[in-house]
């Protein structure tokens, strides 16, 4: 049995790194589709999950299971959700995830090509979202293709998940998939979001910092700039404010070695415009902070330090100040020995590459699968072009990316 496994593993690997053509035909035909949101006047998803649904079913992939979330925006008025299910030896799942919805190209005249053409130059392919996320997606379809082409039952059962809504808050897209449908997920499966990564191969993402923001509105007096005495400047007292959020960073000094930084992050950034004319004292001044907090580290705690902080630096000059608490994603970790990181760590090392396991400040939508308790983490081969004009994707990163799923899937180590 195990010689068999080896040999059927052997064909797959050959036939996906044989693949570079299909990458090609692949990544042209999602990039024409345009499939940017609503929120950024474009058609949404629909006619790419098509395509990816079509791919499947041709490549004997029968069980397909929509989690569609209405969304009058668009035609047709839903947001494609697709679960794909190759079934293998055993229950347990390896699950894949791609975002089919890419941001609009940008500023157009920055752009090389057309960004919704791609252009192949060597083993590079450029267009928006060949690399977000499409690099995974299409990796995903290939290991499809290789399996349909070997005629192999893998050792783990393949869960190929096709979401929508990702670069818009994932509402309409992960979040409602595991509202819809928790009962899919199973805490011995393994999850991988080929999301994160690095040029090499070698980062593996297991932890996020939990990311929120913070709206700090002070108001003094406003008065003509020539009488200064009349009023409360609450530019200045803003700026007090500003200069007192760095005392946060000894409340809470806590340190990580996964992340770099190794520490929470209090950035004060946006500045909202004030007064009109330069001869005008400012009577309010609004101002945000972005933050950035290590797993264990309470955002809420880090809240009520701050509006302490803030008034009393406020107070010291006059004013007052409304601290408001906005858009947090809390920090998720998995644990280092969870199998999904023992599984492609080992299938990295057979791949000649040695993994490092690090945490980032963002977030994917890893945080919403570990916020359920399952173990999940983000991994690619990727150039990090994402969002960029010229964005551009490697086939032999795919075709690696797809390599290792492969033997995860088909192996024996998961």
């Amino acid at each position: 049995m195990v010689k068999k496994v080896q040999t059927s593993l052997a064909e797959i690997l050959d036939t996906v790194r044989g693949s570079s053509d299909l990458v090609c035909d692949i990544q042209k035909k999602l990039t024409a589709f345009r499939a940017v949101g609503p929120e950024n006047a474009g058609p949404g998803e629909a006619a790419k999950a098509r395509y990816v649904e079509d791919f499947l079913r041709a490549k004997g992939v029968s069980d397909i299971l929509h989690v569609d979330a209405e969304d009058t925006r668009v035609e047709g008025g839903l947001r494609p959700n697709l679960v794909a299910t190759i079934p293998g030896k055993s229950e347990q799942a390896l699950w894949l995830f791609a975002h089919m919805d890419v941001v609009p190209e940008g500023e157009a005249s920055l752009w090389k090509t057309n960004p919704w053409e791609v252009v192949q130059k060597g083993d590079l392919l450029y267009g928006r979202g060949v690399e977000d996320n499409q690099q995974a997606l299409t990796s995903m379809l290939v290991l499809a293709h290789a399996l349909n082409k070997g005629n192999v039952t893998p050792n783990l059962t393949l869960k190929l998940v096709f979401i929508s809504d990702e670069e818009c808050g994932n509402t309409m897209g992960m979040a409602h998939l595991l509202e819809e449908r928790p009962d899919l997920f199973k805490k011995d499966d393994l999850y991988i979001i080929p999301d994160s990564g690095s040029p090499d191969g070698s980062l593996i993402e297991i932890a996020e910092k939990g990311v929120f923001r913070m709206k700090f509105t002070v108001t003094g007096s406003q008065c003509h700039a020539s009488t200064p005495g009349k009023g409360v400047n609450s530019l200045q007292a803003m700026a007090n404010v500003v200069m007192a959020m760095d005392k946060l960073y000894g409340f809470f000094p806590e340190e990580n070695p996964l992340f770099e930084p190794s520490t929470c992050t209090f950035t004060p950034t946006m500045h909202e415009k004030n007064v009109s004319a330069t001869n005008i004292l400012p009577g309010q001044d609004i101002f945000w902070m972005d933050c950035r907090a290590l797993p264990g580290v309470d955002p809420q705690k880090v809240y009520e330090q701050a509006r302490v902080l803030a008034e009393s630096a406020a107070a010291f000059m006059g004013a007052t100040v409304r601290v408001e608490l906005d858009s947090l994603t809390e920090a998720s970790e998995t644990p280092k020995d969870a199998k999904v990181v023992q599984a492609l760590s080992h299938a990295l090392g057979e791949e000649g590459i040695e993994p490092r396991l690090i945490g980032i400040g963002g977030s994917t939508v890893a945080c919403l699968l570990r916020k359920m308790g399952l173990c999940a983490c983000a991994w690619s081969t990727i150039l990090n072009t994402c969002h960029e004009p010229n964005e551009h994707s490697s086939i032999s990163a795919t075709l690696r990316d797809a390599a290792v799923f492969a033997r995860i899937v088909l192996g024996e180590n998961a």
